[in-house]
């Protein structure tokens, strides 16, 4: 059974709250009004204003809004606009706490508006979710109503401003009796940063965050990774991430959404951005619009024909086949490998560049099979050398320990820590003790550029080529 203390405990002296709740045409600032507006000036012991109107949002409300709230667009055709009352709500919110439920919703619609009719407005918050979340532990749902019917909240005129508003005042007079932790004062802390926290997100979370290179998840509810990003620093980046909430449509929906975090510390901000690219390929987070360039679908591969010449040819990638080379778009190997062909006298046809039937005449200018397969060596040697093998070999995250990053023949291979002391002999050893990855370009042109600024980290093995 649920105990309400019925008394209460002390709060910062001259603090005043503004209770507040609106209503919208939709769910986030940058493209809706506010219908409905009730605010309650509380002096932490009962409430000594009170302020509530329709509002003209100067736009049409939606079917669904009005039958949730019952707010006709005929209901605010005589409204004031926000503009009209702009000032008053400014005078009554700029002393005081700005208190609401789900906090950040409500105030990036009011913040919204008074910028707009020019009232630059910054106030401390507090959410009665998350107030009631550390002063009520265990409940099976923080919603309005559901609070209400557990703590015996009286709740009427449901979805409208003054209803949902006047309820909020009684589960925050409930959270000021029975807060004997002093969970209230401590969020108001100008250290505390539980005002621009996502609401399902618990402080705790990011807390534990390093304050190091590294990777980081968002997840929802469901534990599905909805962004990933890269940082020099874990825990500045996350938070930065909600100190400046946007008002469209996709940033309050992203926020709303984050549940969870998860990170991977990382030697330095190289590791972080492979590492980084490479986990935004392999999950495709919703919320990544960068790095999701198609993936290498093409390679060039070689056969040999049944009359004993080697043959090559653009084709889709293949699981189990080696690939020489590796191209996102079907046009780009077919241009490189014509310029190959070219370059070294091979036949068209014998690369699947002429489609059309080989002829006595073909054989005749191509040669015996040693003298033809003996170009096509040359010439994938040269492809060789143009398209270099290579590792990175960095700083472990201790000191037993390194960090290789493994370029094959132009391409993105993996990476891994090995032991320090550890003598890598050759490509194929190491690729039996790294992780293997999605290749790209940006993780390739990264790569190339770390070992052009630091040489003496980039390790090559003679002898390395395609033959």
């Amino acid at each position: 059974m649920l105990v309400i203390c019925l008394y209460f405990v002390s709060v910062k002296k001259g603090n005043t709250y503004a209770i507040v709740d609106i209503e919208t045409t939709g769910g986030h600032a940058g493209g809706n009004g506010i219908t409905e507006i009730a605010i309650f000036i509380h002096d932490g012991n009962k409430v000594v204003e009170r302020f509530e109107t329709l509002i003209n949002p100067l736009q049409s409300i939606p079917y669904h809004i009005t039958s949730l709230t019952g707010i006709s667009d005929e209901m605010v055709a005589g409204a004031p606009t926000f503009e009209e009352v702009a000032e008053k709500i400014y005078e009554l919110l700029k002393h005081s706490i700005f208190v609401a439920h789900h906090v950040n919703f409500d105030h990036s619609f009011i913040r919204h508006q008074l910028k707009q009719s020019q009232f630059e407005w910054q106030v401390k918050k507090l959410c009665t979710v998350r107030m009631s979340r550390k002063i009520f532990p265990g409940l099976l749902s923080y919603s309005l109503g559901n609070l209400c019917r557990q703590l015996h909240i009286p709740i009427e005129n449901r979805h409208r401003a003054s209803g949902d508003a006047l309820a909020t005042v009684a589960l925050f007079e409930k959270l000021l009796a029975n807060d004997t932790e002093g969970h209230i004062n401590a969020m108001l802390s100008r250290k505390s940063g539980e005002h621009w926290l996502p609401i399902q997100l618990d402080k705790a979370q990011i807390e534990v965050l390093p304050e190091a290179p590294g990777v980081y998840y968002f997840k929802n509810a469901a534990g599905k990774v909805i962004y990933v990003g890269k940082a020099i620093n874990i825990r500045k980046r996350v938070v930065s991430h909600f100190n400046k909430q946007g008002i469209d449509k996709r940033t309050q929906l992203f926020l709303r959404q984050i549940s969870a975090i998860d990170h991977k510390v990382c030697v330095n901000e190289l590791h972080a951005l492979v590492l980084e690219s490479a986990e935004i390929k392999r999950l495709w987070p919703s919320y990544n619009k960068s790095q999701k360039q198609p993936l290498r679908q093409y390679g060039l591969y070689q056969f040999e024909d049944n009359k004993g010449y080697i043959r090559l040819a653009i084709d889709r990638k293949k699981k189990g086949l080696p690939v020489l080379c590796q191209f996102n778009l079907l046009h780009e190997g077919l241009v490189m490998l014509r310029k190959l062909a070219v370059e070294f006298n091979l036949n068209l046809k014998y690369c699947l560049l002429d489609k059309t039937l080989i002829t006595e005449e073909d054989y005749a200018m191509m040669g015996n099979q040693e003298q033809y397969n003996q170009k096509v060596h040359q010439a994938l040697q040269a492809l060789a050398r143009r398209l270099p093998t290579f590792a990175v070999v960095d700083d472990g995250l201790d000191e037993h320990e390194q960090l290789y990053l493994l370029i094959e023949r132009g391409s993105f291979w993996g990476m891994g820590y090995l032991e320090k002391n550890l003598t890598v002999e050759n490509i194929n050893s190491l690729k039996e003790l790294i992780e293997p990855m999605v290749d790209n370009d940006f993780i390739r042109n990264s790569l190339y550029q770390y070992v052009e600024n630091h040489p003496e980290k980039k390790l090559v093995w003679a002898n390395e080529m395609v033959v």
